[in-house]
């Protein structure tokens, strides 16, 4: 499912944003990608779309810490939880957004998601609430993990 959202960012980044569910399963069975892997990845975005104003406020007023949730430790690699929170510390992503990341990283029901995966839902995450995305955090969340350690 992976490989499908970057190929969605990729592909449809300048336009803003990608086909309707129906043309998209065409385009994505087009490019080579399997039956299973195009419905897992329809769902998952249909379950991005869904956060919405109504289901998530504005922003989130808290003078606390974020403390993560078993289920959200049992799937999220520590790695990633500490980079959702060092993103929201430097102002990155809000705290509604990091919600929204964890909404989405969870719901994928893979154990301790890698770092380079979580950045992946990050951006889609991102894309999916401005059009205006700040350059250098996009190629933050598209550089792969292992080249990001080496500098």
């Amino acid at each position: 499912m992976f490989e499908i959202l970057m190929y969605l960012f990729e592909s449809y980044f300048d336009a803003g944003r990608y086909p309707p569910a129906e043309k998209l399963s065409r385009k994505l069975s087009a490019a080579g990608f399997e039956g299973e892997e195009i419905d897992e990845a329809l769902s998952w975005l249909a379950g991005l779309e869904a956060q919405t104003d109504e289901h998530y406020p504005e922003q989130l007023q808290h003078g606390g810490v974020r403390h993560f949730a078993p289920l959200e430790q049992q799937y999220i690699h520590p790695d990633g939880l500490r980079f959702l929170l060092f993103a929201e510390q430097q102002n990155l992503i809000a705290p509604v957004e990091r919600e929204m990341v964890l909404d989405r990283a969870v719901a994928l029901r893979h154990e301790q998601l890698p770092l380079d995966k979580l950045k992946l839902i990050m951006l889609m995450v991102l894309w999916n609430r401005h059009q205006d995305m700040d350059p250098l955090l996009v190629e933050e969340l598209i550089t792969p993990y292992e080249t990001a350690q080496r500098h």
